[in-house]
């Protein structure tokens, strides 16, 4: 089992900046993917950010280009996200997650094998 846990969540104001942190513990294994995703009450999960095993490639979704960074930690087992010029409709619960298969759709949560109980984001306006 991989265990992951999220920190770095808060209240911020709109225009604002926070820095999540993800650290995975547990099995080690190699070459896995790390993704962030979020859900606001009453809608669903969004894919937010993704980066592969050598964090030479990175994926966003499209409501967070060139606000978000994704970046993986030297020890690759922790992972980042910088969100600047947050939005009040940034507010959600923000997950890490955790694939080990190689090539697929970063984007899809079906694909990923461990998750994380998240840190809350609020943006206030």
């Amino acid at each position: 089992q991989v265990q992951l846990v999220e920190s770095g969540g808060g209240l911020v104001q709109a225009g604002g900046s926070l820095r999540l942190s993800c650290a995975a513990s547990g099995r080690t294994f190699s070459n896995y993917a790390m993704g962030w995703f979020r859900q606001a009450p009453g809608k669903e999960r969004e894919f937010v950010a993704a980066i592969s095993w050598s964090g030479g490639n990175r994926y966003y979704g499209d409501s967070v280009k060139g606000r978000f960074t994704i970046s993986r930690g030297n020890a690759k087992s922790t992972v980042y996200l910088q969100m600047n010029s947050l939005k009040p409709e940034d507010t959600a619960l923000y997950s890490c997650a955790v694939v080990k298969r190689l090539g697929v759709d970063y984007s899809d949560s079906g694909w990923y094998d461990y998750w994380g109980q998240g840190t809350q984001v609020t943006v206030s306006s």
